[in-house]
């Protein structure tokens, strides 16, 4: 098991409206490509960045199914992010391996 991280760092003003349209429109779309077991969406307290930093966090079975989703899905999703919220926040990933 593998667990993809995307943390969001976005300015105060558009801190709400990006968390509801992940909550009811983003989250709901990766996860309907079937390629994520579960996820979880968090906001870190204590962040020396201005703005709001936010981690979204799913959990993939197999390095292919990522794969499969960074490359035939993320590209599509990313661009609705950039559309809705164009140079409002910052965003890296990560994908890590459960080790205990």
């Amino acid at each position: 098991m593998l667990l993809y991280n995307v943390t969001v760092i976005i300015e105060d003003e558009s801190a709400a409206a990006w968390l509801l349209w992940m909550v009811e429109e983003q989250i709901p779309k990766i996860m309907d490509t079937g390629m994520f077991v579960s996820n979880r969406l968090l906001r870190v307290l204590e962040s020396p960045n201005e703005g709001v930093t936010f981690c979204t966090q799913y959990v993939v079975q197999t390095m292919e199914d990522y794969t499969n989703y960074r490359d035939n899905f993320e590209p599509a999703l990313q661009h609705e992010s950039d559309l809705k919220f164009k140079d409002k926040y910052v965003s890296f990933r990560t994908i890590m391996e459960y080790i205990a």
